[in-house]
């Protein structure tokens, strides 16, 4: 008996389809009268829709078990299925106004979908490619179909029931999907998990089916329902589903934690790849600053280097000049030397005239030895300076080795400087002192001049050769004092010399410390690159560590990707299709009985499965194979510090 029920009311009948217990405590579907007049009409809609749900999902699971294979999409319960959900989602639906006409379908709740659920974007991708389809009404019967296939139709529903605040724009407030029935309904879809179907949605016209609910295939008689073995398969079945809705949940915890660790592991991926990027920029920064430090190195070195060949090159210079004047000085010695004994001749010869005239020269023979006196005094003066400018040859000659050697020279160099400020000091005293002389010599001829003015005066009369030896001694004396006016002119000369080494030795000291204060930033500098180098180093360290623990993390990540695999990839075999044990392979018989492992879900027989482990599904003890085991003890061990 089929009738079309829509909104589950009928104007002229109050027939409603109920579960009603029998005397022996079976539930059987019946139909009986109601008056409806007493209850809130939606609230019996709601109910009698959640019980026609109860009725064809447990249908569908049971019929699905016993098929024993996939579902196609001509399978009776499969259709009357997704006709029943297709119910329950269009009821208390709001009608829409559209440009032309009301506007009712289930196709924008389903799209809100993919915003709360990301990965149901691949559904709605493909049920918009899908050429065949027009409507929106068969747009939302391809989804449903699609969601069934991947097994996420309760997840999916479950997402979209818990925003009821979005619901209210598509539902009234007294609609199913708003109400407490509906999280029942996606609960009950939990169960179809179990069911695989191979759905071809392309070939189907999902645009014009008409939803009509078979009735006949809910009203069983009890010749059926007392079957004690359909009971027992239902029973296995149901344990088998409660294993797998374990499974399930326990998948889904791990598949939680998994994605919450690789979710942290490459956010501290990407905190190890921007401290990376910054470490590798402060490498380049310090590479930079290091390379203009080397160079401002190399151009100081190049200025100074210049500065010292400028400053040995004014120093040759200095000392050619030096030693051209000394030349000069040398020849003008050899020339007075030769005046001196000139004089010495002539004052013998002077001495051997005087001796006849005894009484009337012998003041102007003491006049004479005071005369002898001093020029012997000068002369040993004159051998002093001598000596003394042979000493500063030969210091000027050590200064110009010494300048050709090293840097380490300079001490030394003070120390000749000091020693021929000293020499100088000496050679201004001895100058001083024969300025004195020369002064006193000077008096002495003024009076020995007057005593032979005095003596011409009275000798007119005696002897016109004494005027003649008179005449040659003054000319003699206009000599000596042509003499020291070049001796003054010389001393000056030498004065000037010595004021201009004593610029030349400041310029040198000042030079001095421009290089000491070089090689002291040279050394600061080498050791900010040596710091420099240092903190490289550490920073090189400290990259390599990181890179280990991004190879470990890396590892480790992918250890958990395969143990997410192999948990995925677990199925509980059913014992009809297992006739040989999967270890040893051996074939079950009546003394060879069958065992499943609890972790693996494959059928072994007693020895290869006679293991007892906990699992996170069972605190307890449950039996285990003997490959599951030594995984299992393999991976604890692994996961002891």
């Amino acid at each position: 008996m089929t009738f079309q029920v829509w909104g589950w009311r009928r104007e002229d009948a109050s027939q409603v389809l109920a579960w009603v217990p029998d005397a022996e405590g079976r539930r059987r579907g019946v139909l009986t009268r109601r008056s409806l007049a007493t209850k809130d009409p939606t609230a019996v809609e709601r109910a009698n829709l959640l019980n026609m749900a109860k009725l064809s999902i447990k249908g569908l699971i049971e019929s699905a078990l016993s098929f024993g294979r996939t579902l196609d999409s001509d399978y009776p319960p499969l259709q009357q299925f997704f006709v029943v959900m297709e119910h329950c989602l269009k009821h208390g639906l709001k009608v829409r106004k559209s440009f032309l006409s009301y506007n009712k379908t289930i196709w924008g709740p389903l799209e809100l979908v993919e915003k709360l659920y990301p990965e149901a974007e691949e559904i709605g991708a493909s049920v918009r490619d899908l050429p065949g389809l027009k409507t929106p009404l068969g747009r939302a019967r391809a989804w449903l179909r699609l969601a069934l296939m991947q097994k996420k139709m309760a997840d999916y529903l479950r997402c979209l029931i818990i925003q009821r605040d979005l619901l209210s724009e598509f539902y009234e407030y007294h609609a199913l999907m708003m109400e407490e029935e509906g999280a029942v309904i996606v609960g009950l879809l939990v169960g179809l998990n179990v069911i695989d179907a191979n759905l071809c949605v392309k070939g189907e016209d999902l645009d014009s089916q008409v939803g009509v609910i078979d009735f006949s295939m809910y009203l069983k008689n009890e010749e059926d329902i007392g079957n004690k073995e359909r009971n027992v398969q239902i029973a296995a079945i149901l344990d088998q589903k409660n294993y797998v809705e374990e499974l399930n949940r326990q998948l889904n915890s791990t598949v939680s934690s998994l994605h919450s660790r690789v979710d942290s592991l490459e956010k501290s991926n990407t905190k190890l790849i921007e401290e990376l990027a910054i470490a590798k920029n402060n490498i380049i920064k310090l590479q930079e600053e290091n390379h203009q430090l080397r160079s401002e190195n190399k151009l100081i070195l190049m200025k100074t280097q210049q500065h010292l060949e400028v400053t040995k090159v004014d120093v040759e210079t200095e000392l050619q000049t030096y030693k051209h004047s000394r030349q000069g000085l040398d020849e003008m010695y050899n020339e007075a030397r030769r005046q001196l004994r000139d004089e010495s001749q002539l004052r013998q010869d002077v001495e051997n005239e005087l001796a006849v005239q005894v009484s009337m020269k012998h003041e102007i023979e003491l006049a004479m030895k005071l005369l002898e006196k001093d020029i012997h005094e000068k002369q040993d003066t004159l051998i002093g300076l001598r000596q003394q400018l042979e000493e500063v040859k030969a210091i000027n000659i050590e200064m110009y080795q010494k300048l050709q050697g090293s840097e380490d020279d300079l001490k030394e160099k003070n120390e000749i400087i000091a020693r021929l400020e000293e020499k100088t000091n000496k050679i201004t005293a001895a100058m001083r002192q024969l300025e004195q002389r020369l002064q006193q010599a000077e008096k002495a001829q003024m009076e020995a001049e007057d005593e032979d003015e005095k003596y011409l005066q009275e000798c007119l009369s005696k002897s016109d050769s004494l005027q003649k030896q008179i005449s040659q001694k003054e000319k003699q004396l206009v000599q000596l004092e042509t003499d020291l006016k070049i001796e003054k002119e010389w001393r000056q000369t030498l004065q000037e010399d010595l004021q201009k080494e004593k610029d030349a030795l400041s310029h040198l000291r000042n030079e001095t410390q421009q290089i000491i204060s070089l090689k002291k930033e040279f050394l600061n500098l080498q050791d900010e690159n040596q710091q420099l180098k240092k903190i490289y180093h550490e920073q090189e360290q400290a990259l390599q560590e990181l890179g280990n623990k991004l190879s470990e993390s890396k590892l480790k990540i992918e250890d958990i990707k395969e143990a997410n695999k192999a948990l995925q990839g677990l199925v509980w075999l059913k014992d009809k299709e297992a006739t040989h044990c999967k270890l040893c392979e051996k074939e079950f018989s009546l003394s060879k009985r069958k065992h499943h492992c609890r972790n693996c879900g494959e059928i072994f027989c007693n020895a290869c499965s006679d293991n007892e482990l906990p699992l996170p599904s069972s605190p307890k003890p449950v039996r285990v194979c003997d490959s599951c085991h030594a995984l299992l003890i393999q991976r604890c061990s692994s996961n002891l510090p």
